[in-house]
């Protein structure tokens, strides 16, 4: 993509779609052998790679349904022409759940007062709600506790019952799938498998849902009726001490040189003078700092791959630039510099900024959606 002035982007994330699809059809085919269908998770914009974009090349590779976290996420994809089955989760008591209803959205309820108000937007709507009742196995976050379950299976038979409602699913997340082995994993299965029993002697036959992406990749006895990736989808592995699975990192981050300086030694580079060239040196300078999703908690902890090679960046990162040690290497105004990317050459990757940071690479991808960053699609691979 080039900018209105014909040039190309001065900091720009690109999305290959083609990783998507690779990436969900392994894991729909891990879910189809478990007899289990797939939702792929695209709320915040998609991980940051692109809600719409996502959906579609993700509903190419053979999931079946998508999974967004707000009302607003899942009707931005309703206008976008995405008529796969379509699940929202997480919502405040006065939104007004009429129109999402309207648009064929299923809605999750995490407790009685939260479906009375998707019961009245759907009197609103005059249509019945499609939902997934959500039942808190341990993470103690969204999710209805144990002591108010049997409440809001009833009501929610009930609503089915006179009409208002098709309860669709039981469903839950988990705490430690990331750690297979760790024993809150079965716990929270075995409580699940108690929620659902108790909404089927409630009349109800809904699907289950519980299987997140390290959940998919490590654990098929949690398949069940529907798995929901998210982060594998785009390439990151939850689990890396596992395997690499085959993921390919969809999301690469990439700018270009604005200036290249003869520096001698002995001098202070960026603020507070925190690096000094050792020798006469080349700086390059990179127009992308921690305003473009740079943290500036990676000031000389993190290298960018230029000219061939690994570099490191020196002094602090700045909101604006950050400034790239070349040696007497030759290095040009224009030239690409990958911030982070697949690693297939040796360049950094998001993983490596998330060892470093202390964090995860969730945070990290999700925190490329920037006003100044061009976001980039390649889509060699979509249909015709």
């Amino acid at each position: 993509m080039k900018t209105q002035d014909g040039t190309p982007p001065r900091a720009e994330i690109v999305i290959d779609l083609d990783a998507v699809r690779h990436n969900v059809g392994l894991l729909a085919e891990r879910a189809a052998h478990s007899g289990a269908a797939t939702m792929v998770v695209v709320k915040a914009d998609g991980y940051g790679h692109g809600a719409t974009d996502v959906a579609r090349a993700a509903l190419e590779a053979g999931a079946t349904w998508i999974g967004v976290c707000h009302l607003e996420e899942a009707l931005s994809l309703r206008r976008a022409g995405v008529t796969a089955r379509l699940l929202s989760w997480l919502h405040v008591p006065d939104e007004d759940f009429a129109p999402a209803i309207t648009a064929d959205v299923d809605l999750s309820v995490s407790s009685p007062r939260a479906l009375e108000a998707v019961l009245a937007g759907a009197h609103r709507a005059g249509r019945p709600v499609r939902l997934h009742l959500k039942a808190d196995t341990g993470l103690t976050r969204n999710g209805c506790p144990s002591a108010q379950w049997p409440e809001l299976v009833e009501a929610a038979a009930k609503a089915e019952a006179t009409g208002d409602a098709e309860v669709v699913a039981v469903w839950s997340h988990l705490a430690s799938a990331d750690e297979p082995a760790n024993p809150s994993v079965d716990r929270q299965a075995a409580r699940f498998a108690t929620a659902y029993e108790q909404a089927r002697a409630a009349g109800l036959r809904p699907i289950r849902h519980l299987a997140n992406s390290p959940a998919v990749l490590t654990r098929p006895d949690l398949h069940l009726d529907l798995v929901r990736p998210g982060i594998a989808s785009y390439g990151l592995n939850p689990v890396p001490w596992a395997g690499d699975f085959g993921l390919r990192p969809a999301m690469t981050f990439r700018a270009r040189v604005a200036l290249v300086k003869r520096v001698p030694a002995g001098e202070e580079v960026s603020y507070g003078g925190t690096w000094t060239t050792p020798r006469e040196t080349t700086l390059a300078l990179v127009p992308t700092g921690y305003a473009d999703g740079v943290p500036r908690a990676l000031s000389g902890r993190m290298e960018v791959w230029l000219g061939g090679r690994r570099r490191p960046v020196v002094g602090r990162v700045c909101m604006d630039q950050i400034m790239v040690d070349c040696g007497d290497d030759p290095v040009v105004e224009g030239d690409e510099v990958i911030l982070f990317g697949t690693g297939d050459r040796g360049e950094p990757t998001a993983q490596e900024w998330a060892d470093t940071l202390g964090t995860i690479h969730y945070e990290i991808v999700s925190g490329m959606v920037r006003p100044r960053v061009t976001r980039t699609v390649i889509n060699r691979g979509a249909r015709r």
